[in-house]
């Protein structure tokens, strides 16, 4: 974006019922994590039946011993990603309402905000990035430090919402990415 009003004007575009205020909680890991994750997975499963091609626990909830807002991430892949009218009732009528609605990627999440459910088509390049970042964070115990030091860094900070709090990791985030596809492209996963 050129400027902060063209992010700001691309927020409202994008994000259904517009930005909202948030303080960030980052916690310690929490071995419950995974079961919730099994329980949103089933209703997702209920929901979209063959229709959901796959689904990902994504994010630091994924992740064994890395500190995290607790908000379970969900990567879900569909067919077409534009097609709502595939997906999105079955999952609105399972109590995730749509949150985002952006070129490519949609974001459903519960009214508490404690699961995150992004979906995508399968060849989307942001499918790879997820998975890898998780994928590495589980092997990287370096790197797993170096985002739960950041995070709680930029959860002591006020934000205007969570899109704020996402672009401020982002360096890291690449940081950490370039490293996974290293570790990706060397055959070890």
């Amino acid at each position: 974006m050129d400027s902060s009003a063209d992010r700001d004007a691309y927020l409202q575009s994008v994000l259904i019922g517009g930005r909202e205020p948030v303080t960030i909680v980052v916690r310690e890991y929490e071995r419950g994590w995974p079961a919730r994750f099994s329980v949103v997975r089933t209703r997702i499963r209920d929901a979209l039946g063959a229709r959901g091609l796959s689904i990902e626990h994504i994010g630091s909830t994924a992740v064994p011993e890395l500190a995290a807002k607790p908000v379970v991430d969900v990567l879900v892949t569909v067919a077409d990603v534009e097609d709502e009218s595939a997906y999105a009732p079955a999952l609105e009528a399972a109590g995730f309402p749509q949150r985002v609605r952006e070129p490519g990627h949609r974001m459903f999440r519960t009214p508490e905000r404690d699961v995150h459910i992004h979906v995508y088509q399968p060849d989307s390049p942001a499918v790879t990035d997820y998975l890898d970042l998780r994928d590495w964070l589980r092997q990287s115990a370096q790197d797993r430090n170096l985002y739960a030091t950041t995070k709680r860094a930029l959860a002591k900070q006020q934000w205007a919402d969570m899109n704020d709090y996402a672009d401020a990791k982002s360096d890291v985030i690449q940081a950490i990415l370039t490293r996974a596809r290293a570790w990706r492209s060397s055959g070890s996963r």
